[in-house]
């Protein structure tokens, strides 16, 4: 008798532990032939809800840690992909990528992954200052983490594009909560599994597979949600900034429509001004001689 291959069940990576939707709703996922491939996850609201409870509890800690360590935590999220290179080839073929295609994004996501390990413990002393006053006193700028940042990942290249707008909050110390690619998510989810096995704690990244209409609007509303990142369309864009407005969150996105260049190294790519996006800058004064 013919052996019946195993097939997996795909689910998101939230809180360092892989998740069903809340609701139990799925979606199907085709492959590029346009045969069902798998059911994914289909998130809700109460699911943002509860991986922005759980991002929360992460921060704390991951923006406690030295850069150092949070450069060395990132160089080694690097080295979990690198043998697993084929897997990643896989997932995006599975959308659609060519071979040489996948292969190129998979190389430009590792080495975009070492670059920003370089930045951890390098962008407070370019972004900080000590600023002259006319006082006796000492007055220093420092910059700080902002706590949980809401992104909503692209449809296009939906390994690097994910990683990009991922990399710059958590480098610089946040946490985050994902809303994965809506055409695309598979290689969201080969991601997950490969973060739970690399030395970045559970819950500094959550990532959630669904559509952006039915979790867009809570991003938008969310008081804990500090700071959104991404690529969004129009409406989204302004329901994201109403809602960020009326809830006191920055919102640093591009748009759908923008032709986004994911290799080159400007836009969302220019990594100093994205880690600076999600940065509080704190300023302290220090009587002289005290």
């Amino acid at each position: 008798m013919p052996r019946l291959p195993i097939s997996k069940t795909p689910k998101c990576y939230v809180g360092g532990k892989f998740i069903r939707s809340e609701s139990a709703r799925t979606f199907p996922l085709n492959d590029a032939t346009g045969e069902f491939f798998a059911h994914m996850p289909q998130c809700t609201r109460k699911d943002v809800r509860n991986a922005v409870e759980v991002a929360a509890k992460a921060g704390g800690g991951w923006a406690g840690r030295s850069a150092y360590n949070r450069g060395q935590i990132l160089y080694r999220l690097a080295e979990m992909l690198e043998p697993r290179t084929a897997e990643l080839v896989n997932a995006l073929t599975l959308g659609g990528a060519t071979v040489a295609e996948a292969k190129k994004e998979v190389a430009a996501t590792i080495d975009r992954i070492v670059h920003y390990a370089g930045w951890t413990d390098k962008f407070e002393q370019i972004l900080g200052n000590v600023n002259p006053v006319a006082l006796p006193h000492f007055n220093f700028t420092v910059t700080e983490s902002m706590g949980v940042i809401g992104v909503v990942a692209p449809d296009e290249a939906p390994l690097l594009g994910l990683l990009t707008c991922i990399l710059p909050a958590v480098t610089a110390g946040n946490s985050v909560v994902v809303i994965t690619s809506e055409t695309a998510p598979y290689p969201a989810i080969a991601l997950g599994e490969m973060l739970a096995t690399s030395d970045l704690p559970g819950g500094v990244v959550n990532l959630l597979s669904g559509f952006r209409k039915e979790m867009v609007p809570t991003f938008a509303t969310h008081e804990h949600i500090r700071g959104i990142g991404g690529v969004v369309n129009a409406a989204d864009r302004k329901a994201l900034e109403i809602g960020g407005a009326e809830s006191m969150k920055r919102v640093k996105v591009f748009n759908t429509a923008d032709a986004i260049d994911w290799y080159a190294g400007e836009g969302p790519k220019a990594s100093l001004y994205a880690i600076a996006d999600f940065l509080e800058y704190k300023t302290t004064w220090h009587p002289v001689g005290a």
